[in-house]
């Protein structure tokens, strides 16, 4: 196990002048699940390749642990890496797929089989270890995908989107089980996503990419509750952070007529913009249903059962604009009421150029 670095590492592709990855500055500590996330086309499968040795670092370097690996092969870094399409041998079977690379290392015959039938109880695989690929799931295929890593004893595993090829509800089983995995091997595991979700239910720091550029390295909930940025705010969170644009007067900001109260520290960076339009974020579960406050129509209502989004359009500078809303499970609104809207958390607001103002 080891930790990972990147100093100031840049990739530039040929005939392109935009960096994919530009200047990544980030520690991963040894032993730590980080998840790298972003849209596509942020840079976090090439910041990843660049770790493998897949992509070549053209400014900057990578550590894994004192070792600059920059200029190193892939298969002297001493990582495993896990793909989206498993990359598993059809002809083989599951125990001859994970024990391939031990195979091509000259490991001993005896001393390979132990550690394939290691991770297959580990894994849960012991009774397929006979079979082919194509008479697996695909969950169970990925589970050899990651059999075949965890026998080579990495110090750094590698994850390339590896549950983006399985369905929705096996892809939150595969999840809990690769974190609960990952935490009791205890190895140092950078794992790459686009699904938000994901990221923040698997790492234990994670890190968010836009446009090559890393924006914030945090905890899961200080992502979540204090996002550097307007693109955090607004990529992070499912549904997304209500992000509306606005005036600031002499009597503060508000979303349409529905004045705002704001944090002291927010207020007081307020008072020293000299541009005087503002992003103001509220999260859905920050904002009711009430009596009183903005009035508006509910135009869509999502029942997830625990919960429902209700969407509301308000107005706002003259124009139309939707809000969401977290309600009640068994909620009684419907689409066609007309409902007010009004915050009952804490409200975040971005300069212009989208950074976050206050504490």
């Amino acid at each position: 196990m080891a930790e990972v670095r990147y100093e100031n590492a840049s990739r530039i592709y040929p005939g392109s002048e935009i960096p994919a990855v530009n200047e990544l500055n980030l520690d991963i500590d040894d032993g730590e699940l980080l998840v790298l996330v972003g849209p596509s086309g942020s840079g976090k499968s090439t910041a990843l390749r660049m770790l493998a040795g897949l992509e070549f670092v053209d400014q900057g370097s990578v550590y894994i642990g004192e070792n600059d690996v920059t200029l190193s092969p892939p298969q002297d870094r001493d990582i495993a890496m896990v793909f989206q399409n498993y990359a598993l041998y059809p002809s083989m079977t599951v125990a001859a797929n994970m024990g391939f690379a031990l195979k091509q290392q000259k490991v001993p015959k005896a001393e390979r089989m132990e550690r394939v039938r290691e991770a297959a109880r580990i894994l849960d695989l012991e009774e397929y270890l006979d079979r082919k690929p194509k008479n697996l799931s695909g969950g169970q295929r990925q589970r050899v995908a990651m059999g075949r890593a965890i026998v080579r004893k990495p110090q750094v595993f590698l994850m390339d989107e590896p549950l983006s090829n399985l369905d929705a509800k096996l892809r939150v089983q595969t999840r809990t089980e690769l974190a609960d995995l990952q935490a009791r091997l205890g190895v140092t595991t950078v794992y790459v996503t686009h699904d938000q979700v994901e990221a923040m239910t698997m790492g234990h720091r994670v890190a968010v990419l836009k446009d090559g550029v890393l924006q914030q390295a945090d905890r899961p909930r200080t992502l979540y509750s204090k996002p550097v940025n307007r693109f955090v705010a607004g990529f992070i969170g499912s549904p997304a952070m209500n992000l509306i644009d606005t005036d600031v007067t002499s009597e503060g900001v508000a979303i349409g007529t529905l004045g705002l109260t704001l944090d002291p520290s927010v207020s007081s960076a307020l008072t020293a913009q000299d541009d005087r339009e503002v992003t103001v974020g509220v999260r859905p579960e920050h904002l009711k249903l009430s009596t009183a406050g903005l009035p508006g129509e509910v135009t869509v209502v999502e029942e997830l059962g625990s919960e429902s989004f209700v969407h509301v359009t308000v107005e706002h500078r003259g124009e139309p604009l939707v809000l969401v809303v977290r309600d009640a499970g068994e909620t009684t609104t419907t689409r066609g009421d007309i409902v007010h809207v009004d915050v009952a958390g804490p409200t975040h607001v971005f300069e212009n150029g989208g950074a976050r103002l206050g504490e």
